[in-house]
């Protein structure tokens, strides 16, 4: 499904996956979409499946980091309660999460283990990755001495996420509170690549999102090493040197490049194998991991 529509209940935020209603003044309702983007467009052919894989993953992780940061899940309300018709609850609560009201921070807390993507391409032409000077002869795929911190804003639907120095995140959010949200991005990451490793599968980097509330506490909020926060390799076709064949929406990237097509709306359509692999790519990843 594209798009949701629960008339009992206000459309507050329509992201480019998920659709967000308020339910009070103390939590909202966020409901997994199929849609997919890339390079920050939304595609018009949805993935089925990937709203349940991208909530139930992300739950699996909630609970798993728990006693890392706090996290925006709650019990408070029931589900079947929000919804205009109990017959909706087969549909919704595969893909919805209640959650707390917070204040989202205005970054996106990026943690980079292996020099691949971006990374790779910053590197090639500065020798640094977002202006962290790494050493000299690392190859495509290298694991990095020691994960690194590379935040950026987040882009409204349509526009380019926009990597920015740490020094521009202390700006923006406090020196304090910088380097807090920095410290627990690496922590939740090394937390997930020792399970990850452990079920046969590297991440190798990966995005988070993190809010406060009317106390000023902070909040992992929003999705949880998905495959479309992160880029997932099997262990045993990592080979240094390559990009790795990967668990995560860099299939679909791939096969974007390979198009005429210049990263703006309105995106490509998929032909129906590209559309199939991609969702048997989420729900792998999520049995490995989770199951």
């Amino acid at each position: 499904m594209q798009s949701t529509e629960l008339k009992n209940l206000e459309l507050v935020a329509k992201g480019k996956v998920r659709d967000i209603y308020a339910v009070d003044s103390d939590h909202l309702l966020i409901v997994t979409t199929d849609r997919m983007s890339a390079f920050d467009v939304v595609l018009p052919n949805p993935i089925p499946g990937k709203g349940e894989v991208l909530t139930q993953l992300s739950e699996f992780w909630f609970e798993k980091t728990q006693s890392i940061v706090s996290n925006h899940m709650t019990d408070d309300l029931e589900l079947v309660d929000l919804l205009d018709s109990p017959d909706q609850l087969d549909y919704f609560s595969k893909r919805s999460m209640i959650v707390k009201r917070l204040n989202p921070l205005p970054i996106e807390a990026v943690v980079r283990g292996y020099l691949i993507g971006s990374g790779w391409k910053d590197y090639q032409a500065t020798g640094s990755v977002c202006g962290i000077e790494l050493e000299e002869g690392l190859q495509m795929a290298q694991k990095l001495p020691e994960p690194i911190y590379t935040p950026a804003t987040k882009a409204e639907v349509g526009e380019h996420d926009e990597n920015i120095s740490y020094e521009k995140t202390i700006d923006l959010i406090g020196e304090e509170l910088a380097n807090r949200v920095r410290q627990i991005a690496i922590d939740i990451y090394n937390f997930g690549v020792n399970h990850a490793r452990e079920k046969g599968i590297i991440i190798a980097d990966t995005k988070f999102e993190f809010g406060l509330d009317g106390d000023g506490d902070l909040y992992l909020i929003d999705e949880v090493l998905t495959p479309d926060s992160s880029r997932f390799w099997a262990i045993e076709n990592y080979e240094l040197g390559s990009s790795p064949p990967s668990f995560d929406k860099q299939y679909l990237r791939d096969y974007l490049e390979t198009l005429d097509w210049d990263k703006t709306a309105p995106g490509p359509e998929l032909p129906q194998e590209v559309i199939d692999n991609t969702a048997s790519k989420y729900k792998n990843a999520f049995r490995q991991i989770a199951e």
